[in-house]
């Protein structure tokens, strides 16, 4: 069976109209409060000021590195609206098409400095009736949202409300022209209090061209536990991404270069192992890992040198304390996926080391680079 993709080993193809940016991010941002001491919320005295959201992350690592990138969303007529606008367009995002909404706020969340994986970590959200919560599929610029040569969207969205949910489901609905539509599922127990309407994550995956999930989410939100059960349970999309933690990330390929749809469901598996890093904190990797496998998409390279710019963008994440890391230039992160798989095995990277280049220092065979 033929069908249109935009996931082979060629450039992206453009879409009707044109695309006149090369990504678009629809999602909802918050302003960050972040620890300036380790301890319970209860505890620590001051807060530094950041921005987070899965989709502006994505958007916001891909303006840094070259790709131009739009973000769409709702966000209060206030001043924590007008600090998100003003620090995701500094990233050289477009930001023209955010709406303000008088009538409701821009979400906002404190966090402790410690791992998401640990029992001591908290976070304290405050955004029920936030205004991206209000973004319906008829008050939101859908044209705009189509504008790219690729649509990223979360199932963090599809959590917010049920008018969220009807937006991104008109957006992963298959039609003739849209663009390569990818999709993180973002599984956030939290947000889906009843498991069972977790269920929606599955429905809009299956919409999606290019699908990310890590392990753990798909067997948390859907009891399935390997991936190959997760590829099962997706045969849509024509590439699905599954994050294996540590280990490394599984990428099922189900077209050809051609746009050909292969005749096994499952289609080709390729895994690459994940890095040696030096953790610092691991809020932020999946966005970052997400930015990386898509500008290398854009740039038509082959899977596994995907996944290998997924994996450094994701240590460019882990090896900072904040949820927005600086990627690593272009040429810099080519030559470290070019390696060999026993050099790749090698590579451990600490804190700085994206701007091992800067200083002249070379990030190849080394057992660490700091």
């Amino acid at each position: 069976m033929t069908r249109s993709s935009n996931t082979g080993d060629t450039p992206v193809p453009g879409g009707t109209p044109v695309p006149d940016v090369d990504v678009v991010c629809l999602g909802e941002s918050m302003v960050t409060f972040l620890p300036n001491l380790p301890g319970r919320l209860a505890d620590v005295p001051s807060f530094d000021r950041a921005i987070g959201g899965a989709e502006s992350n994505v958007a916001c690592t891909l303006a840094r590195t070259g790709h131009s990138a739009r973000w769409i969303s709702r966000v209060g007529a206030d001043g924590f609206g007008d600090h998100l606008l003003a620090a995701i367009a500094d990233c050289g995002v477009d930001v023209s098409h955010v709406r303000r909404d008088p009538l409701r706020p821009t979400g906002i969340y404190f966090r402790t400095a410690g791992d998401r994986a640990t029992d001591t970590h908290e976070v304290a959200y405050y955004r029920a009736g936030s205004a991206a919560s209000a973004m319906t599929a008829a008050d939101m610029d859908l044209p705009a949202i189509r504008s790219g040569r690729v649509l990223h969207l979360s199932g963090i969205t599809a959590a917010l409300s049920e008018d969220c949910l009807g937006l991104m489901r008109e957006l992963t609905a298959r039609r003739p022209g849209r663009p390569l539509l990818s999709f993180d599922v973002n599984y956030r127990p939290g947000l889906w209090r009843d498991r069972a309407r977790a269920g929606a994550l599955l429905e809009l995956a299956r919409g999606a061209d290019l699908v990310f999930v890590g392990d753990d989410e798909a067997r948390d939100a859907w009891g399935l536990y390997d991936a190959r059960a997760i590829s099962e349970a997706l045969p849509e999309p024509d590439v699905l991404v599954v994050k294996q933690g540590k280990a490394g990330t599984t990428v099922f390929q189900r077209t050809t270069a051609t746009g050909e749809r292969r005749d096994d469901a499952a289609g080709t598996a390729t895994f690459v192992p994940s890095l040696n890093v030096d953790l610092v904190a691991a809020t932020g990797a999946g966005d970052a890992f997400a930015a990386g496998f898509l500008s290398a998409t854009l740039r038509g390279l082959p899977v596994r040198t995907r996944i290998r710019h997924g994996h450094l963008w994701a240590a460019a994440a882990l090896t900072v304390p904040g949820d927005l890391a600086t990627p690593p230039a272009r040429a810099h992160a080519d030559r470290l996926a070019d390696l060999d798989d026993a050099a790749w095995g090698r590579l451990h990277l600490g804190p700085g080391w994206t701007e091992a280049e800067a200083s002249g220092r070379r990030a190849g065979e080394e057992v660490r680079t700091r």
